[in-house]
């Protein structure tokens, strides 16, 4: 059975990355089943903290 690609977003080349290229781990978001999910890696964390953020607001009141 073949292993599914997987995607990275380099962090220091502003691009995607597969497997095969892919950098340092500390330079990388991932790994994304699709291209355009790691495209859009930044959005995803941006979401991410803002729900964070919105929840140790709540927490703390």
């Amino acid at each position: 059975m073949a292993e599914e690609t997987r995607y990275w977003w380099n962090l220091k080349h502003k691009r995607v990355e597969t497997d095969e290229d892919k950098g340092k781990a500390a330079d990388r978001l991932g790994p994304y089943t699709t291209r355009e999910a790691a495209e859009k890696a930044l959005d995803t964390v941006a979401a991410r903290n803002a729900a964070a953020d919105a929840e140790d607001r709540r927490w703390n009141d």
